[in-house]
């Protein structure tokens, strides 16, 4: 009895020990399953079961990276990483998704840096302003491909965007210019997207640096009939004249030609703009759609207009051999483009000469803006004569002003209805 009593311990120990193991390996193998993402039910708790063909896995590399892979055409596999087991999941769904759609994408093989050289030579170049196209060429070369250039295009993530505006920040770039740069950056990964070389826009999920606006400093209107008094007689009175009551912008009035311009039906019409790209000035089309317009003159510009026009055809007497031959309304004596440096820094001479406080030739238009909407002119006519896109803009921009016209509104609605005595 007593040995029968052991040997039944002895069995009993073995049996929990046995147990014990087999709990510890359907455990470990539940573990495993879970990571290769593999469907634990039933009979297959210990087993397992494969996913079916073009499903994708998701599994842990050897160096701890969680790692997503889809079978490609032509028995290529596309590889996409993260940091945990949802990151990765929800890259795999994407790419699942677009293979569904009939576009995996699939930017393998190509950086960056040689994706946005072949948007700016293929895209950019031929659809934008040489100004335009400039600027973006600037932004590729001097800022994002020296930190982004050599990363795989698809693995760029919003993190790298992130990094890239911090550094450029940190650099001493002005918040302006760093949305600048992220938005060039954005435009040309919706190319890429369009292409199906990546799953989405890295640039699109990051948000710019907030920006400090310019303070906008309108002329009242005694300062305005001060300013237009010291630029009597100035060799580009008309020029500021216009700017100021008109409210083109420099490049717009630079960009003014004779054959815009109808002094005896008064009107004048904006259809190009002048622009200085790699130090040779150039006439291209507006702004925008909308910048395209004809303003009516009141008779104050068309009177500065004549008088300019005298005295430039005195100047191009004196300088026939090299007038130049692009028909402009305010140019050098020579008649060739005015530079706006160099315009603005005549207007903020003639600022201190007018005892004014220093703004920008902007602030012209602006001023012209203000007045206006001051004078109780509807924001709809304002838009049009300043050329914007849109009625939020002029109305954003110009709030300073809606106080005082929803006081005006509220008198002219009590003079109207109040009762007669």
């Amino acid at each position: 009895m007593l040995l029968a009593g052991y040997a039944a311990s002895g069995a009993a120990v073995l049996l929990i020990a046995a147990l014990s193991r087999l709990v510890k390996f359907s455990a470990l193998r539940f573990a495993r399953a879970m990571a290769r993402g593999i469907s634990i039910q039933g009979r297959h708790t210990l087993r397992g079961s494969k996913r079916a063909n073009g499903e994708g896995s998701i599994y842990p590399n050897a160096r701890g990276v969680w790692t997503a892979v889809v079978s490609m055409p032509g028995g290529r596999r596309k590889y996409m990483y993260g940091s945990t087991r949802e990151e990765v999941g929800r890259k795999l769904a994407l790419a699942l998704a677009a293979q569904k759609a009939g576009g995996l994408p699939d930017g393998q093989g190509l950086s960056v840096g040689a994706f946005l050289d072949q948007w700016l030579k293929d895209v950019a170049r031929p659809s934008v302003r040489p100004w335009t196209f400039r600027g973006y060429e600037v932004h590729v070369r001097c800022h994002i491909k020296p930190v982004l250039g050599r990363l795989p295009l698809d693995r760029l993530e919003p993190t790298h965007v992130q990094s890239l505006m911090n550094r450029k920040l940190a650099e001493g770039l002005s918040p302006k210019s760093v949305r600048y740069l992220r938005g060039t950056l954005r435009n040309a990964l919706n190319v890429a997207l369009r292409w199906g070389l990546v799953a989405r826009n890295a640039a699109s999920l990051v948000v710019g640096p907030r920006m400090e606006y310019h303070e906008i400093l309108p002329f009242e209107p005694n300062e305005a009939r001060r300013f237009l008094t010291v630029v009597k007689g100035h060799r580009l009175e008309a020029l500021y004249t216009v700017a100021l009551t008109l409210g083109l912008r420099q490049g717009e009035a630079l960009g003014l030609r004779w054959q815009d311009v109808d002094l005896d039906m008064g009107y004048l019409k904006v259809t190009k703009q002048l622009q200085r790209v790699n130090r040779v000035f150039e006439l291209v089309d507006p702004k925008t759609s909308r910048s395209r317009r004809t303003i009516v003159m009141p008779p104050i510009v068309s009177t500065a207009l004549r008088d300019h026009r005298a005295r430039q055809e005195c100047e191009r007497c004196s300088s026939a051999p090299e007038w130049n031959q692009l028909g402009l309304v305010f140019t050098r004596p020579d008649g060739h483009p005015l530079d706006g440096t160099v315009v603005t820094h005549q207007f903020h001479r003639l600022l201190d000469e007018a005892r004014l406080p220093q703004r920008r030739f902007h602030d012209l238009r602006h001023s012209c803006a203000t007045l206006l909407l001051a004078q109780g002119v509807p924001a709809r006519v304002v838009l049009e004569i300043l050329g914007h896109s849109q009625i939020g803009i002029t109305m954003n921009t110009y709030t300073h002003v809606i106080p005082e016209l929803r006081k005006d509104a509220a008198d002219r609605m009590e003079s109207l209805l109040a009762e007669r005595d």
